[in-house]
């Protein structure tokens, strides 16, 4: 426990956060595990709704427990991120998957290196993923590199080490499982310093079940994500849709044009009305978007402001 000690010595207080639902089977191994490696840490875990013993299992382990009824990760994390004070917190999950036996490292390395956020990139043993999850991360990684220009390696890990002044200026406006990508785009958003560090991600035992449901949440989050590329960066996302409407009004014009050259008549009224209105709303979606850009930029100002109020986690 070397590697440790200059979290025993009782400099910063440190939070951890299990969001648990229906983790009667792993939950009380994961918190004695999270007391073995950092016994100095609060450890919380939230109920969300559970229709087993998770809650018995938690306290009889020795961890803190509260109950948000609301279904879904995001109102979990919300809850969270709201009511627990600490100076570093740790997030991850009730399921007894991720390798908890590096959390002092990353602790230690988050307080060495100033950062805000450590990412647990998953490296799963055989039969850890399910193939449809593992396909969805893929695509979701490469849809927010093509829109944010930069590289999550594992968008939707749930083991993450956060500084305080991360945790208490993140709005948390989702409410399921698409809580991952959003703290991720506000991190770009931001331009927080973080970094992701690989991490052994074990099959779950069994009893145990994944909450994820693999076409109704994967439709959630790329919901999130095309609605937070309109907030983030919306002259971009406006001028995309500006582009399609000019380019659809060309095409459509092209033969009424050719035929206005030819024999100065224009003979499709009703296209030609069409035409116009596209061009109009091409127009309305590029002034939308100059505006709106303005709008975001100061709402970046103002949550970079709110999040510089906080103190850096240093040594």
């Amino acid at each position: 426990m070397k590697k440790n000690d200059n979290l025993i010595s009782g400099v910063y207080r440190i939070a951890v956060l299990l969001p648990c639902f229906n983790e009667e089977a792993t939950v009380a191994n994961v918190v004695k595990d999270f007391k073995r490696y950092i016994p100095e840490a609060l450890i919380y875990v939230y109920d969300n709704n559970s229709s087993d013993n998770t809650i018995r299992e938690a306290k009889e382990a020795g961890a803190i427990v509260r109950c948000e009824p609301s279904r879904g990760k995001g109102n979990v994390v919300r809850r969270m991120f709201a009511d627990i004070e600490a100076d570093i917190f740790i997030m991850s999950d009730g399921d007894g998957t991720y390798d908890i036996s590096t959390s002092p490292a990353l602790v230690q390395q988050l307080i060495d290196e100033q950062l805000d956020m450590i990412v647990g990139i998953r490296v799963p043993e055989e039969g850890a993923h399910r193939k449809g999850h593992s396909f969805g991360n893929f695509i979701f990684n490469k849809i927010i590199l093509f829109i944010f220009e930069d590289r999550y390696t594992d968008v939707f890990s749930g083991y993450r080490i956060f500084s305080k002044r991360f945790v208490k200026t993140f709005p948390t406006l989702s409410k399921g499982f698409e809580v991952e990508t959003e703290i991720c785009i506000h991190a770009l958003d931001l331009n927080i310093p973080l970094k992701e560090v690989p991490v052994r991600y074990s099959k779950r035992v069994i009893g145990s079940e994944s909450k994820l449901r693999t076409f109704s949440d994967g439709f959630l989050i790329l919901r999130t994500i095309i609605n937070m590329f309109k907030e983030v960066k919306p002259f971009t996302f406006f001028n995309i849709i500006s582009a399609i409407l000019m380019i659809t009004a060309f095409f459509i014009s092209y033969p009424l044009v050719i035929t206005w050259i030819e024999t100065g008549l224009v003979p499709r009224i009703p296209t030609a009305i069409i035409v116009m209105g596209l061009v109009v709303l091409s127009f309305i979606c590029l002034t939308c978007g100059l505006i709106l850009d303005c709008v975001a930029r100061g709402r970046k100002e103002a949550k970079r402001l709110c999040y510089l109020t906080f103190p850096i986690v240093s040594k």
